[in-house]
């Protein structure tokens, strides 16, 4: 089944339906570009949506998200290759969601939350 999954995530519909990110490795750079998304499903009312995490110091301000034609959350940016990132949106300010498609989930280390990872 993993197998399954891992080919149906490299095909352009599983992207632009259901994956919460995808990465563009920059040959030139030690970067890798990653265009987060949020669908609309995750956050049906929401005004507002943040990317926060490792890349950004968990700021909520720092990496606002800008809502698309089709009521998704977006935003790119780049990340140093070689590393994983532990992330989460935050929406109105006030709900932290996780990311449904992401690498893997550690535990946070505030509550008994999970946070998302990206693996780049």
């Amino acid at each position: 089944m993993d197998t399954e999954l891992t080919n149906i995530k490299d095909t352009d519909d599983f992207e632009q339906m259901y994956a919460g990110f995808v990465k563009e490795f920059l040959m030139s750079e030690n970067i890798c570009r990653v265009s987060f998304k949020l669908p609309k499903e995750a956050a049906p009312n929401a005004e507002s949506v943040n990317l926060v995490g490792d890349f950004n110091l968990w700021d909520i301000y720092a990496t606002p998200m800008k809502k698309d034609t089709e009521g998704n959350f977006r935003v790119t940016v780049d990340l140093e290759k070689g590393r994983e990132y532990q992330f989460r949106y935050v929406t109105d300010e006030t709900k932290w969601e996780n990311d449904w498609h992401a690498d893997k989930y550690v535990p946070s280390p505030i509550g008994e939350a999970m946070n998302s990872v990206v693996i780049v």
